[in-house]
């Protein structure tokens, strides 16, 4: 179905209200535009069917400066591979039990997987530039992980809830204003930001 020029132009200005930044890939999440009196009134609107998905993703994405602090110092590698495969058989699972796509499920969840990593890493860097800034403590991992697989159970029965949604061509710029609410809400740094574009580029199914 073709979008009419009104609602088009709708689209446009909820785009507008926000910078986009763009990963390598071409996922996005919205941020506020420093200058303008457009973002605020962005952050003011009523929240999407999408915003839990946002926050959500958001929140696990926390998880992973635990994660981070929890291994920096010690042979754990960033990448585990079989801990990676167990939380998408996992969420799979889950998903299929909530009458969702599986298939769709892993995907968007590889997304999160990679997005945790990206913090992880980007975390690693700025502690070896930065020793002074490194963590002095280690959360216990398996404690962590509890909390991850928390918010991962409820992130799947987010997207199982907004399946419509997801598959809507307004899907984008609800998520766009979805993320400029989140980075407002959760005062992302520019490390998170890009993450959560990462963690965000599959959820729109079209």
């Amino acid at each position: 179905m073709r979008t009419t020029t009104p609602l088009r132009r709708a689209l446009i200005t909820v785009t507008a209200t926000a910078a986009v930044v763009l990963t390598a890939t071409g996922s996005a999440v919205a941020v506020p535009v420093s200058g303008t009196a457009a973002a605020p009134h962005a952050i003011a609107h009523p929240l999407s069917a999408l915003h839990p998905v946002v926050e959500l993703a958001a929140e696990r994405l926390a998880t992973a400066d635990l994660v981070a602090a929890a291994k920096w110092g010690t042979d754990s590698p960033i990448d585990d591979p079989a801990r990676e495969q167990q939380v998408l058989d996992n969420v799979a699972a889950q998903a299929q039990q909530l009458g969702a796509d599986p298939d769709e499920i892993r995907v968007i969840f590889r997304d999160q997987i990679e997005a945790n990593k990206l913090v992880q890493r980007g975390l690693f860097q700025r502690w070896t530039d930065h020793p002074d800034q490194a963590p002095t403590t280690k959360p216990d991992l398996s404690v962590v992980r509890q909390e991850i697989n928390r918010v991962t159970s409820a992130l799947v029965e987010a997207l199982a809830t907004t399946a419509d949604d997801r598959d809507a061509f307004t899907c984008r710029p609800e998520l766009a204003l979805a993320g400029l609410q989140v980075h407002h809400e959760d005062h992302l740094d520019a490390l998170h930001t890009r993450a959560l574009a990462r963690a965000l580029r599959s959820v729109c199914g079209s």
